[in-house]
This record gives C-alpha cells, sequence and structure tokens, in this order.
C-alpha cells in the first residue's frame, strides 16, 4: 500500500511542476493545449488496456457496462455541483479563476486527480505500476497545474499559496491510489470488476469534461490527432 502511496503522489506531483513552471516562464497555450490533448489519449488507453479489457475477464459485459455508467455519472454530478460552486474555471489560463471560489477551484482538482489515482493504486496491486497510465497522468496532471496556476498567477495568488493548494491535491491523490490499492483487487470477482468499471467511467468522464474541452479550444481539429497519438502511445507502452 506505501508503494501505492508514494506512485500517487509521483503522479500528482506533475501538478505542482506544472504551477512552478508557471511562475518561472512563460508557456503558450499552445503547449499547454497539446500536452494535455496527448494525455487524454494515454488516458484514454489506459481506461481500455488496463480497466474495461481486465474488468471483462471476471465479469459480464452489462455488469461492466453498468458500473461504467454510474462512474461517469458520479464524476458529471460532482463537477456539476463544483462548477456551480465557483470552480468550473480551475484550468483556464486566462484568469477567469479570479471569479470563483479558491475551495472550490482546490475541491475540483481533487475530483479531477481521484479516479486516474485509484486506477494508479490498482496497477500497483498487480505487480508494478503501469508505465502507460503513469504517463497519462504525468501529462495530464502537468498541464492541469501549468494552466490553473498560469491563471491564479494572474489572479493575483502568491507562488506560496498555490502551492499549498497543489500540496493538499498531491496528498489527496496519493491516498487515493492507496485505496485504490485496497479496494480494487480484481481477484474479489464481480466486485473488483465493478469497482474497475466504476473507475473507468469517472476517468472517461473527467477527459472529456475537463480535458478536452481546454485541448479543443486552442489545437481546434488538431486535437483528434494530438489524443491519438496519445492512444498509440498508450497501446506501445501497454506491452512494454
Amino acid at each position: 500500500m506505501l508503494e501505492a502511496f508514494l506512485w500517487g503522489a509521483v503522479g500528482a506531483s506533475a501538478l505542482l511542476v506544472g504551477a512552478l513552471f508557471a511562475y518561472r516562464a512563460s508557456p503558450g497555450k499552445r503547449f499547454v493545449a497539446a500536452v494535455m490533448a496527448l494525455g487524454a489519449g494515454l488516458l484514454i488507453g489506459s481506461v481500455a488496456f488496463e480497466l474495461v479489457d481486465e474488468a471483462l475477464e471476471t465479469a459480464d459485459v452489462g455488469l461492466v457496462g453498468l458500473a461504467t455508467l454510474v462512474g461517469a455519472a458520479t464524476f458529471t454530478v460532482g463537477d456539476w455541483f463544483l462548477e456551480r460552486r465557483g470552480g468550473g474555471d480551475r484550468k483556464d489560463a486566462g484568469g477567469a479563476q479570479a471569479s470563483g471560489s479558491p475551495l472550490a477551484i482546490v475541491f475540483g482538482s481533487v475530483l479531477d486527480g481521484i479516479p486516474e489515482s485509484f486506477v494508479l493504486g490498482l496497477t500497483v496491486l498487480e505487480g508494478q505500476v503501469s508505465i502507460a497510465l503513469l504517463v497519462g497522468i504525468l501529462l495530464s496532471n502537468f498541464p492541469e497545474g501549468l494552466a490553473s496556476s498560469s491563471g491564479l498567477r494572474t489572479a493575483g495568488w502568491s507562488l506560496r499559496r498555490v502551492t499549498r493548494m497543489w500540496l493538499v491535491v498531491i496528498v489527496v491523490a496519493a491516498v487515493s491510489a492507496a485505496a485504490g490499492y485496497a479496494l480494487l483487487d480484481p481477484a474479489s470477482g464481480r466486485t473488483g470488476a465493478m469497482a474497475q468499471g466504476f473507475a473507468a467511467g469517472a476517468l472517461l468522464a473527467m477527459i472529456a469534461d475537463t480535458m478536452l474541452p481546454e485541448a479543443y479550444e486552442v489545437e481546434k481539429v488538431r486535437t483528434g490527432s494530438l489524443v491519438a497519438v496519445g492512444f498509440a502511445v498508450s497501446l506501445m507502452l501497454s506491452a512494454v
């Protein structure tokens, strides 16, 4: 479990790296959007190769599909609630967070990180951390930390305040990975498969709701090709 906790912290640490990069440099929006699109493709591949495929080994496709829908609905409701509380623009690089709630921004970032950290903990349980999933998490968290922190910098947040915020998110992500290690055991038959399906749905909803819209806003029609590249890289990494 400790190993899962540490890997969860490693994956989420890209948020803080992105924040530091945002305060020390001036990254362009196209760079942020391209990395986010690649990360989305990698995470989609992880859902297919790490979660759904393995869940179908111990449960019927109908049950796995139902669990996936429940997971997606759960994330969507949480994201909708936080958006109404002022966390909807947490990834905006232009400073739109200034009109939102700082606490909602923190909770929104936590919500984004829980599904992927859960799954990361599961891969540790299976013997070793998934390289494809870890790279996907890093490539999704780096632009999130970068874009969010760029906006918060524009809104007048100090680096110390932003750092404290991301440290809280990193701790929650590490705990989520440890929880994934403890709860998402595929050996538990249908229960494990349902948990895998739930995590897959939540992760897909997170990608669709928070990553792809931000990437498409900048990259437009190039977004699809970048996502496909990320997916192809995930496929190759899963074979390693």
